[in-house]
């Protein structure tokens, strides 16, 4: 099965979930066109606070949408953009990839490169009780799972829409884990 773009949202406000959109146009250094996030710095608000001249990891947010099923399966119905991220994907296990994959979208030439994992933080819970330890999980070594997405910033814009196929490049070994970003 191809892994491939189930939704796309955007907010122009900071706001902790997004709108669905038919398309969003990601800007190459930037993130998403009209979203809160878009910028070469960092703008989600706690990081803006410690530094605002740091650069912009967290341009635009993939989610695995399997999350959704496994969510509603422990009493939690959520649907695409709920989360807040700009790109649900389908057929890919993006937790499980290195950094600096570069995960190209549809056929207008987007690329975007992972950064690193989302951490969840107290609004997930304020947006749904219980969600929090809903998208945390530990390995069998004790090891804490952030499940709540992918945070990457655009190397290539274009425009994004679903049904777009998704092609995977790794980068060059040794692969380096995804951690929070």
């Amino acid at each position: 099965m191809s892994a491939k773009v189930v939704s796309v949202s955007l907010n122009r406000a900071h706001e902790f979930s997004k709108p669905l959109a038919s398309e969003i146009t990601l800007l190459a250094g930037q993130g998403v066109d009209g979203d809160a996030h878009c910028g070469v710095t960092v703008k989600h608000r706690s990081r803006v606070k410690q530094d605002p001249t740091q650069p912009n990891l967290r341009q635009v947010h993939l989610l695995h949408a399997e999350l959704f099923e496994e969510l509603a399966a422990k009493g939690h119905a959520v649907s695409p953009g709920a989360l807040g991220e700009n790109i649900a994907t389908f057929g890919i296990a993006l937790l499980e990839l290195p950094v600096g994959t570069e995960l190209s979208l549809g056929d207008d030439g987007a690329v975007v490169r992972l950064t690193g994992l989302r951490n969840p933080c107290v609004q997930i819970d304020q947006f749904r009780p219980g969600l929090m330890s809903a998208v945390l999980d530990r390995t069998p070594a004790g090891e804490l799972v952030r499940k709540a997405g992918v945070m990457s910033i655009v190397i290539r814009g274009g425009v994004v829409r679903p049904g777009d196929l998704i092609s995977i490049v790794l980068p060059a070994n040794p692969h380096v884990r995804l951690e929070r970003v």
